[in-house]
């Protein structure tokens, strides 16, 4: 079975380095293709709609030419959560030495607690894509409650993570905005709340525009810390 998993393509691209995605380390980030959400301000339409080029041992390859180099690797998408053989990816990872980071959605919470069990993660960004009266219309996809799960989990652990929002003014208001840090701040999370403004390109997983509506950032509720990115 090991050998087959490494022989999945699994992985669209590869980004061969950043200091950004994962804070405080050197990191590589894998792009996993396919995602179980259709966000239309996504900017990776290539990859959620794309088939896997990179195999895991290719991959995995790489990790290995690059250490002393780099510390530490990103799992993201897509949805990186999706793919069945993540764990043992994991595993194959932490043997190497490298810490992991996960970016995820959220929604599939079982995996996230086996991984954090088993201690195969050191850190997850959680996108937390609408308020739950949105979350369908966003993102195309029924399960707020996974979603939820995932963050009470990760709340309840006191695992290392961070909860961020991609912000399209034309998308969500400031009261809908409002409406996740009330969420958060109820749920007695007291992590930095991040929100990431959306950058315009040409190509997004659905048809969305630049944005038109001019967000109010003083009407945002100081319940929470909040860093904004992108803006």
């Amino acid at each position: 079975m090991l050998k087959n998993v490494l022989a999945d393509k699994a992985i669209h691209s590869v980004t061969k380095f950043t200091t950004l995605d994962f804070p405080n380390h050197l990191a590589a980030i894998f792009w996993f293709a396919k995602c179980n959400m259709a966000c239309p301000y996504c900017y990776n339409p290539q990859i959620v709609r794309g088939k896997g080029e990179i195999s895991l041992a290719s991959a995995l390859e790489f990790l290995k030419s690059r250490k002393n180099r780099l510390d530490s690797v990103v799992l993201s998408g897509g949805e990186c959560t999706l793919y069945p053989y993540l764990e043992a990816f994991c595993e194959m990872i932490k043997a190497e030495g490298f810490k992991i980071k996960i970016d995820t959605n959220g929604s599939n919470p079982t995996l996230l607690k086996r991984l954090i069990e088993k201690t195969l993660v050191d850190y997850i960004a959680l996108d937390y894509k609408a308020p739950k009266e949105r979350y369908t219309s966003i993102t195309h996809h029924s399960h707020f409650d996974y979603f939820e799960e995932s963050l009470m989990y990760l709340i309840e652990k006191q695992f290392p993570f961070e909860v961020r929002t991609t912000l399209h003014s034309d998308l969500l208001s400031e009261n809908e905005i409002n409406t996740i840090i009330q969420d958060l701040h109820v749920k007695n999370y007291t992590g930095t709340y991040y929100l990431q403004n959306y950058l315009h390109v040409n190509e997004t997983l659905g048809v969305t525009k630049e944005q038109q509506n001019k967000f109010k950032m003083s009407e945002l509720l100081p319940l929470i810390p909040i860093e904004l990115r992108n803006f």
